[in-house]
């Protein structure tokens, strides 16, 4: 016996009501896995209470004269320097794209920095021949600040200067935040809150900047896109804290 058209086409209606809700709810599921994944997470490279995760540069495990203090890396000078001897530090990990965040302070009339893309090996005695340095200053008193603005706090040091002065006085805490992402060929630094730096990574427009600067003939510098990250030993007091990465 045929079935009335109005049972048939009520069913057709309830079982097409009830097909969508079902996968709706399962692209929602799907989509919210799938931002649960893209979404980076923070990492903490220094806690504050051990030197867990870095090294010396070329060298062994953190001792003096790197010391911690009130969750702080502080490096002190030496009295009696061996020659020859440096205490960069760098981290056990390397990386590639990122956003970088950390507190300096120095000492007055100090002189430091950060490094990214550092590479280790016999042939490179310092972590800045192949790593690009966000410069740490005491502006007012060392001398590099009369070198030119692109050796002022803050500057990505010889290449491109600061372009507003918002870093705070020798003996005070500063943030910065470094943005390093050859997906988009795009690099910043963002120091106290306001962004001072903007530069490429690869390019023409990068091209012309190193040439420009001393790096020009350095055949290793920048020439890595992944590397570990660098603290300077440049025989001025500094420290450092809240030190945190995010991998892009």
């Amino acid at each position: 016996m045929k079935k009335p058209l109005l049972f048939i086409a009520l069913t057709a209606v309830f079982a097409c009501k009830d097909k969508p809700k079902e996968n709706k709810e399962e692209v929602q599921e799907e989509m919210t896995e799938v931002v649960e994944e893209k979404e980076p997470e923070w990492t903490t490279l220094f806690d504050g209470t051990s030197f867990d995760g870095w090294h010396m540069y070329n060298g062994g495990e953190v001792t003096e004269p790197w010391k911690l203090e009130d969750g702080a890396m502080v490096f002190y000078p030496m009295e009696e320097r061996p020659e020859g001897a440096n205490y960069n530090l760098v981290t056990d990990e390397e990386f590639t794209d990122f956003v970088l965040t950390l507190d300096w302070k120095i000492a007055e009339g100090g002189n430091s920095g950060f490094f990214w893309g550092v590479k280790e090996g016999e042939e490179y005695g310092q972590p800045y021949v192949t790593g690009p340095e966000i410069q740490v200053l005491d502006d007012e008193r060392h001398p590099d600040a009369k070198n030119g603005e692109d050796r002022l706090a803050g500057s990505l040091y010889d290449i491109v200067p600061p372009s507003e002065k918002v870093v705070k006085p020798a003996g005070q805490w500063n943030s910065v935040e470094l943005m390093i992402n050859h997906k988009t060929n795009q690099g910043h630094v963002i120091l106290n809150g306001t962004k001072i730096v903007e530069f490429p990574l690869e390019g023409p427009e990068w091209d012309k900047l190193i040439a420009n600067s001393k790096f020009a003939d350095w055949e290793d510098f920048a020439a890595f896109k992944t590397g570990k990250i660098g603290l300077q030993d440049h025989g001025n007091k500094v420290a450092f804290r809240n030190i945190m990465i995010k991998e892009l």
